[in-house]
C-alpha cells in the first residue's frame, strides 16, 4: 500500500495500526480508490482532537459542518473502531455521533437525516485511541477488495486485496508464467490478469465520495478514462490455473467471464499431483486446502509429503508461494521455507511460505 501510494504521489505517508495515513488532493482521493489493489478501504479524515468522556465526543460531532459534506435527504451510518479506548460501550458511543449528526441538522433545518443500516449514503467513521478521536467520512463504500467480478465462490475464498498484495510480495511481473494449481475460484489469476492488462480495479464499480456535495465529477470521469485508456488488449497472459474438483474451475470460468479475462487464462481440471510445469520457471501461488476448506488437518497431513514430491519433480526452477494457516506446513513437506511472512486471511492468522524449488533437496541439512 505504501508503495502504491507513492506512485501517486501522496504526501505525510505514515504507517499506522491497521492501516496507511497520507495527504492529497481529491485527486488523488479517486486515483487512490480507483487504482489501489490492496487497500480496503479509504477513509477522509474531517475533523480530530482529544476527549476524556462521551459527552466530549458528541460535542465535537455536533459542532462540525456536516451540511457542506451532505444534504438532509441522503442517509447516512455511523461506525467506531478503537484501541485502547477507557469507554465502556462502543455502541453507546456511536449512538451518541448518529445523535450530534442528527441534531446538527435538527438546529439548522428542523428535520434529520434517516440512518440506513444498509446501503446507506454517507458513511461516518469514528475512531477513537486512548485519548484521541478521529472522525472519517468514508470514500470507498463497499469495500475496495470486492471489484465486482466475483459472484460465485467456493467456500474460504481469498479475498481480492489480499491475493493482489501476495502476488506483489511475490515479485512476480507479467510476462512470466504463473500457476495456481489449487485456485478454488479464481481469485489469484484473476488478480494477475488485472494487474498483467494494466487495468485498475475500481472502474467497474461506484464509490461513496460520489454522495459527496463536493464530488467534481468532471474530474472523476477524466481520471477514469486515463485509467481506461492504460489497459491492454486481452490475450493469452502466461497465467495457469487447475483445481482437482470440476465445481471449482466452473466457478473460475464464471468469474473470468464476468471479469472479462477468458482469453487471459488457462484453466485445467487436474489434481496437483498430476500436473506438469507449463514452464521451465514461475511462479507458483496457491490457497490450499486447510482446516475449514478440506475437514480434518490430518487427512493434509498425509498430502502434504506427496506434494512436496510433485515440486521436486517438476517444478525445479519455480518460487512457490502457499498461503495457509497450517503453521506446521513445510515442516510436514520436508522442505524449508525461504521466507515466513505473516498474514491474515479474514479472521484466520496465516503464514505466506516462501519455497524455492532448487534441484535435489532444499530441506536445511544438521549441523
Amino acid at each position: 500500500m505504501v508503495d502504491e501510494l507513492a506512485n501517486l504521489h501522496a504526501t505525510k505517508i505514515v504507517r499506522a495500526d491497521g492501516g496507511v495515513r497520507f495527504e492529497g488532493s481529491m485527486d488523488l482521493l479517486y486515483r487512490v480508490n480507483l487504482s489501489s489493489r490492496i487497500a480496503t478501504r479509504i477513509l477522509f479524515l474531517v475533523k480530530d482532537g482529544f476527549y476524556k468522556k462521551e459527552e466530549d465526543l458528541y460535542k465535537a460531532a455536533s459542532c462540525f459542518d456536516w451540511d457542506q459534506w451532505f444534504d438532509i435527504n441522503q442517509t447516512i451510518k455511523v461506525s467506531t473502531s478503537a484501541i485502547y479506548a477507557p469507554l465502556k460501550s462502543l455502541d453507546f458511543v456511536t449512538l451518541r455521533i448518529k445523535d450530534a449528526v442528527c441534531d446538527f441538522f435538527r438546529k439548522k433545518t428542523n428535520k434529520r437525516p434517516s440512518v440506513a443500516s444498509r446501503d446507506p449514503d454517507i458513511k461516518i467513521h469514528l475512531f477513537l485511541n486512548k485519548n484521541q478521536y478521529s472522525l472519517y467520512l468514508d470514500a470507498s463504500g463497499a469495500p475496495l477488495y470486492q471489484r465486482g467480478y466475483r459472484v460465485n465462490s467456493v467456500q474460504a475464498p481469498i479475498r481480492e486485496n489480499l491475493a493482489a498484495g501476495i502476488i506483489a510480495l511475490s515479485g512476480w511481473k507479467p510476462g512470466a508464467a504463473l500457476l495456481d494449481p489449487m485456485c478454488g475460484s479464481g481469485t489469484f489469476l484473476i488478480e494477475a490478469a488485472l494487474i498483467a492488462k494494466n487495468k485498475a480495479p475500481g472502474l467497474d464499480r461506484m464509490f461513496s465520495f460520489m454522495a459527496w456535495k463536493n464530488f467534481n465529477s468532471q474530474l472523476f470521469n477524466q481520471i477514469k478514462k486515463e485509467y481506461v485508456e492504460q489497459v491492454k488488449p486481452s490475450c493469452f497472459m502466461n497465467i495457469y490455473g487447475s483445481d482437482r474438483e470440476l465445481s471449482a474451475i466452473r466457478i473460475s470460468k464464471k468469474n473470468l467471464a464476468l471479469a472479462g479475462l477468458d482469453e487471459c487464462i488457462k484453466l485445467s481440471c487436474s489434481d496437483f499431483n498430476e500436473l506438469k510445469a507449463p514452464a521451465g520457471e514461475g511462479v507458483m501461488i496457491t490457497n490450499p486446502p486447510y482446516g475449514e476448506r478440506i475437514g480434518e488437518n490430518q487427512s493434509l497431513n498425509l498430502e502434504y509429503p506427496t506434494w512436496a514430491s510433485q515440486l521436486k519433480s517438476n517444478f525445479t526452477g519455480w518460487r512457490t508461494y502457499f498461503l495457509t494457516s497450517d503453521l506446521g506446513m513445510p515442516k510436514l513437506m520436508r522442505l524449508s521455507p525461504s521466507k515466513k511472512t505473516p498474514l491474515f486471511n479474514g479472521a484466520l492468522d496465516c503464514r505466506l511460505f516462501e519455497i524455492a524449488i532448487v534441484a535435489g533437496s532444499n530441506r536445511k541439512k544438521p549441523t
